[in-house]
This record gives C-alpha cells, sequence and structure tokens, in this order.
C-alpha cells in the first residue's frame, strides 16, 4: 500500500487529503480543514503563511506514518527567500490592489500583443510579472505557493512547471523562463527559480517524500478528468475561480486569442490547457458572507432556493468586472452594476443570487464559444471538476446555457489530482492517461442534460448586451 498525503489549498480553506492506493483500488478521505483567511501586514492583503504551515504541520503529524506529500494551490501568488534563507515577510494576496495600474506602465515598454506571444497568459493584473513589477522586497529567490511549503519542509528552491506557467513569464514551448518578459519586472534574474517537471521528487521532511504535483490547483483539477474516448471534451474546475477550458497540444499566441482573453497554462501531462478565467463561486461565498454581516445566516441551500423563486433572467452581471475582484458590499455592487447597465435593480437578496448564478452560466457559453471560434474544435460535453459538482443548480444552468450535456465529477478533482500524481512519482501510476482510466471506473459521475436550453438562448443576447456595455 502507499498512503499519499495531498495539501489542497484554496482562497477560503486549505485541506489535507489522506489517499491509499492498494491492488489497483483508490480511496481518500479529508483528516484535516482549517481556515485560510486573509490579513493585513504594510497596509497588503496577505496570506498567513506563518499559520498555514504549522496546520500543515499538525495534519502531517494526524496522518501517521505517510510515504508522500505534496501541495497545490491557487496561481500567480508567491514568497520571497531572503539572502539569509529566510521567507520575508508574508506573501502578497493577489486581491491587494497594488497591481491595480501595473500593466499599463509595462505596456509602455512592451505591447500588449507582444507580451501574449511571448507568454500566451491572460493578461490580468494579478498575474506574477505584474505583482513583481511593483513588489517593494528584495530577496535571493522568489517562489510560488506550492513551492514556497516545499522549501519551508525541506530547503528546495525550485518552480514546478505548471504553476510556474500562470505568470506570464514563462515560455510554455521550451518550458523555461522567457528572459523578455521577466525583465519587465525590474527584478534581477537571480530571483527565478529552476524549473521542475510535475510528479518529480524534491525532498524529504521527517523521512517523508516530499514530491512537486502540478502545484497550479486547475493543472490537479484537470489530471483528475475522467477518461473521454471518443468525446471532444471542454472543462470546468469551478471553485472560488471557474476556468474553462479544453486541452490542446499547441498553444494558441494570436492576437484573437488574447483579445478573447484566453489563456495558455501547461498541464502535468504536457498537454496546453487552453482557457479561461472567470470569477466563479467567490461570488456566491463573498455574498453569502455579506449576508451574515447582516445578520442573514443562510446556508448555501437557503440561497439556492431563494434564487430558485425568483424571476428567471431578471438581471445580468459581467462575473470578471473588476469591482466584483475585492471583498465587501457584494449587494451592493450587484445593485449598482445592474443599475449601472440600465437594467433596474434586483431588490431580494434571492434575486441577487439567481442574478449570480445565471451570469455565470451564460458567461461559461460565452467563454467556450470563444475557446470553439479559436480552436476550431466542437464540444459535445463538459467534465465540471470540483466543488461546483455540488451545487446542482448550477450544473443545470450550465448545461442548459451550453446546450451540451454536462458530467460533474469528480467532487474531489483538485485532491485526487494531486494524489495521482504522487503515486506516478512513486512508481504506484505510470501516467496521467492511467490515472484517468482509474478515476473514470472508480469514481461517482452525475450528468446533467439540457432542459432549458431554449429559454437560456432567447436571454443569452441580454447578456452579452449587459457584459459589453
Amino acid at each position: 500500500m502507499s498512503r499519499v498525503l495531498a495539501f489542497d489549498f484554496g482562497a477560503s480553506t486549505g485541506r489535507a487529503i489522506l489517499g491509499e492506493y492498494e491492488n489497483g483500488r483508490l480511496s481518500y478521505r479529508e483528516i484535516h480543514r482549517f481556515d485560510n483567511e486573509l490579513v493585513t501586514e504594510n497596509g497588503k492583503l496577505c496570506w498567513n503563511f506563518p499559520y498555514l504551515l504549522s496546520e500543515v504541520k499538525k495534519a502531517i503529524e494526524m496522518a501517521n506514518d505517510v510515504d508522500s506529500l505534496a501541495f497545490d494551490t491557487w496561481g500567480v501568488d508567491y514568497g520571497i527567500i531572503g539572502e539569509d534563507g529566510e521567507i520575508k515577510g508574508l506573501p502578497v494576496c493577489y486581491r491587494d490592489t497594488r497591481t491595480k495600474n501595473a500593466p499599463e506602465k509595462i505596456f509602455e515598454k512592451i505591447s500588449p500583443e507582444r507580451l501574449y506571444a511571448l507568454t500566451g497568459n491572460q493578461i490580468m493584473n494579478i498575474n506574477t510579472l505584474f505583482q513583481l513589477s511593483v513588489e517593494d522586497k528584495d530577496g535571493d529567490m522568489f517562489l510560488f505557493m506550492p513551492d514556497l511549503f516545499v522549501y519551508a519542509l525541506c530547503s528546495v528552491k525550485s518552480a514546478e512547471q505548471t504553476i510556474a506557467s500562470t505568470s506570464q513569464m514563462l515560455d510554455l514551448e521550451k518550458v523555461c523562463w522567457q528572459k523578455e518578459a521577466f525583465a519587465l519586472s525590474g527584478k534581477s534574474e537571480k530571483m527565478l527559480p529552476p524549473i521542475v517537471k510535475s510528479a518529480s521528487m524534491a525532498g524529504e521532511y521527517n523521512g517523508i517524500k516530499v514530491i512537486k504535483v502540478a502545484g497550479h490547483d486547475t493543472q490537479c483539477a484537470v489530471c483528475a478528468m475522467p477518461e473521454t474516448d471518443g468525446e471532444t471534451p471542454a472543462f470546468l474546475s469551478c471553485g472560488t475561480w471557474s476556468l474553462i477550458g479544453c486541452e490542446n497540444d499547441l498553444p494558441i499566441l494570436t492576437k484573437k486569442s488574447m483579445e478573447d482573453e484566453l489563456s495558455n497554462e501547461l498541464g502535468a501531462n504536457g498537454k496546453i490547457n487552453y482557457l479561461k478565467n472567470i470569477s466563479g463561486l467567490w461570488l456566491i461565498q463573498e455574498i453569502r458572507r455579506n449576508f451574515r454581516k447582516e445578520g442573514k445566516e443562510y446556508s448555501y441551500n437557503d440561497m439556492e432556493q431563494l434564487a430558485r423563486r425568483e424571476k428567471a433572467f431578471g438581471f445580468f452581471i459581467n462575473p470578471d468586472d473588476e469591482i466584483f475582484a475585492s471583498p465587501e458590499n457584494m449587494p451592493e455592487k450587484i445593485r449598482d452594476f445592474c443599475k449601472r447597465t440600465g437594467q433596474g435593480i434586483p431588490e431580494t437578496d434571492g434575486a441577487l443570487v439567481r442574478c449570480i448564478y445565471e451570469s455565470l452560466a451564460m458567461k461559461y457559453r460565452f467563454a467556450i464559444e470563444q475557446i470553439e471560434e479559436n480552436t476550431g474544435k466542437k464540444f459535445d460535453v463538459l467534465h465540471l471538476l470540483g466543488g461546483g459538482t455540488k451545487d446542482s443548480f448550477l450544473c443545470q444552468m450550465t448545461a442548459d446555457s451550453l446546450n451540451i450535456p454536462v458530467t460533474a465529477g469528480p467532487t474531489e478533482a483538485t485532491a485526487l489530482g494531486n494524489i495521482m500524481l504522487q503515486l506516478i512519482a512513486l512508481g504506484d501510476l505510470e501516467s496521467v492517461e492511467a490515472g484517468r482510466k482509474l478515476l473514470a471506473s472508480s469514481e461517482t459521475l452525475k450528468t446533467y442534460n439540457p432542459q432549458n436550453a431554449s429559454e437560456f438562448s432567447a436571454a443569452y443576447d441580454k447578456f452579452k448586451t449587459v457584459i459589453t456595455k
């Protein structure tokens, strides 16, 4: 039996999942969960790394005798290692406002088209390049968040390739740092960590092998997409962020792809994950938190039931409008957006929640149409992976909006991808493809077929009008 410990960090919680693999059978269970709350340091929103590391060590003790462990997290953020080997301060969160005007300053030196052709990343002010360009800390090296945890346990300084591909600084075809892009940060090249492949050994911690899996949680989730023989599949990794896309052999670096705000990232299997970043369940999580501040203790099911009772397609937002990127005042922001775009004002809590759900489902269709146009593919199924699989309301709306079946599962796709890649590093599985076959035969999946596609199509033009105002 191989026993592996997968640490899966999201924007609001961290989890430790224990996987056990023996005789072709995989079982897994959550052994520890902890909050991941932002703190403030020097006026910036930051991740409380010392606290998170203490929870990691607590989980390792709870797991008791594992063969290996590995980390996956969100993309783009990093910590800086000082000349003395210490981590300098707290890693700054991508939701901090420090990079608000950073892209404009970079584009005084390079055109957006050139930067996109060099790196293939959707140009977002949160990307590592823009963060480094306004970084006020210097040091020996920067490390992405999953790599920072590895460093804290076994002092190994390297960058796993999938997390590096979120940075706007990687040459996707050669899988090396794109020096022309990095130079725009104004930082010394000595800060660049060496790049390593997914499913590679990093070091040891108290006799436990520390493995670099796909450090970017999206790529872990895509690893766990069940086998898709005979399909032309798209994927949607749905959690705090929604990342919707498909696997390609080569990056698409055209001006149209850039203008459509599509991104090329490396997958753990060497494929290019061609995708769009969309604000996801963050909107639902944040409005629930805002409701609580108002004394309304809604569960997620309560919110869904409120939404179901509201009129369909009454209001739309653009989930990716910059006003929704920061915490606080989500109900007011939605009302303001709707008023500003001439839709009136959603008066009830249910109308606010339904607006979020329908807008997400419509934005998924908008993204899929762009991806199909840029790739020439026509998708016949969407694999919905991750926490969003628990939300049957969103799953059905997505099937209706896209007018194709949605296969939901695995719910624990990110943790399972992490576990799979550890098992590949340990020699228990041959490849990502072998892991996908294993999951296709062992995981419970649910298919949502379109039921109200014509109603969604009729409302889609209204949505497109709203998001382009």
